[in-house]
């Protein structure tokens, strides 16, 4: 996510660019693909205009083109032309399906590759510009957590970043001292509420931004409904699930997405099932695991098999970690791209699993995180999913409890809008190995 302190402004400047590049990509092909344009033809582009543009915008805040703050240069490229390949493609298919939408598809292709050069220079000088700044922040909490996100800052605020550490027991004078000569604070998780509120209230007094790490309290919170009983104002707590329109909705989306999915990567599957067979002659295609569901329900889980077989018939069960000697060649490939994960499709069908939703686990591990996290029990409200908020948001690597922070959001702030935007946001987590490698610590992902 970018940095808070954008302004209204700042992104509205940077996405107004970002729809002129464009506009300025198809100006470009049309003069590279024709030497002489007709003046119908000049008018006809025009009045495509507003829904090419209005197609960069979408993918623009899909993306959060608008924010590079954050972000590696790879990032940036990736997300880039993540966003402009896609661009592309629904571009190219209303031109296909509306006559009235009707456009060279070489004029497509053209703008395409221009638009993707234009987009990246413009990106660079932008990051070019914030990674000189240097940025201070106050981290108050435990030790330990500070250490597990000191990574994590530095990535969403920049390289040069310097982190200032006081403990979760510091005096609030002690910290109002710190708080002079920072940019932001980040507040742990451990914090005290009290102190915690007495924190955000004066670094707010003082002009500073603040991240707060939430606790499980915080989560049960989210998108409470304000109200009153007579007088005195009440906050209600909803319980966690999703209602019977959602469910619905989310049901026959499932259905229609994954029906057209195994249809059309069946040709693809068959590819994988050969190298596999190539390989290992002897070894099973898909491996097949019992997984709990909604309400802990019990089912059988399909990947393709990655590992070699019986990897756990001496170890018992021990989750996946970084260079993994049980994953083979071919299995560290499908892992990496995740095409390991591709026949739960099937599952999705069946209707044990949804498109997007928690990652299902296994009984030995639930069973361990619930006594670790009390909150873990409600995990289980929804259907689990291929993907997931925790999955485009974390890593492999990513602690148990980070995650059921991110699962525990998603579920209760639901949406139709927010499981399309994870679909998409899915596909930049594809293409970004450092998502994927196992972890080092093996009791810390699911």
């Amino acid at each position: 996510m970018g940095d808070i302190r954008s302004t209204s402004t700042q992104k509205f400047t940077i996405i107004f660019v970002d729809l002129f590049l464009m506009f300025i990509a198809y100006i470009l092909a049309f003069n590279f693909r024709f030497q002489d344009i007709k003046t119908e033809n000049w008018s006809a582009f025009l009045s495509l205009v507003p829904w090419i543009l209005l197609i960069t915008l979408f993918f623009i805040m899909m993306y959060e083109l608008y924010t590079v703050d954050s972000k590696s240069k790879w990032d940036i490229i990736r997300n880039v032309f993540v966003a402009s390949t896609l661009m592309m493609f629904l571009t190219m298919a209303a031109s296909f399906l509306f006559r009235e939408f009707a456009l060279p598809r070489s004029v497509i292709l053209i703008a395409y590759i221009i638009g993707n050069f234009l987009l990246i220079i413009w990106k660079f000088i932008i990051y070019a510009f914030i990674s000189k700044k240097i940025h201070t922040v106050l981290f108050i909490g435990e030790y330990e957590e500070k250490e597990k996100i000191a990574y994590q800052m530095e990535f969403q605020f920049g390289k040069n970043t310097d982190i200032n550490h006081l403990s979760e027991s510091a005096s609030l004078d002690t910290i109002l001292w710190e708080l002079d000569d920072i940019d932001y604070v980040v507040i742990g998780s451990k914090v005290e509420n009290n102190l915690k509120s007495q924190i955000i209230y004066e670094a707010i007094k003082n002009g500073k931004i603040v991240y707060v790490i939430p606790d499980f309290y915080d989560a049960l919170l989210s998108q409470s409904i304000i109200t009153t009983i007579d007088d005195t104002m009440v906050m209600g707590v909803k319980p966690f699930g999703l209602s019977i329109s959602q469910t619905i909705i989310k049901r026959g989306y499932d259905i229609v997405i994954s029906s057209i999915a195994l249809i059309s990567l069946s040709v693809f599957f068959l590819i994988v099932v050969i190298i596999m067979k190539i390989k290992e002659p002897k070894g099973s295609i898909f491996y097949k695991q019992a997984r709990l569901g909604q309400n802990n329900k019990e089912f059988t889980i399909y990947k393709f098999r990655s590992m070699v077989e019986g990897a756990e018939k001496l170890t018992g069960p021990v989750l996946a970690g970084q260079n993994d000697p049980r994953i083979t060649k071919f299995g560290h490939f499908i892992r990496r791209t995740r095409i390991d994960e591709l026949p739960q499709f099937l599952n999705v069908l069946k209707g044990d699993m949804s498109i997007v939703g928690p990652r299902p686990e296994r009984e030995f591990f639930i069973k361990q995180f619930e006594k670790e996290h009390n909150s873990y029990t409600y995990r289980s409200t929804v259907k689990p999913g291929i993907t997931g908020y925790a999955q485009i948001m974390g890593k492999y690597t990513t602690t148990v409890e980070d995650k059921l922070r991110f699962d525990l959001f998603y579920i209760r702030n639901y949406s139709f809008i927010l499981d399309l935007i994870i679909q998409f946001r899915t596909i930049i987590v594809m293409l970004d190995k450092t998502k994927s490698e196992g972890n080092k610590n093996k009791k810390e992902t699911f």
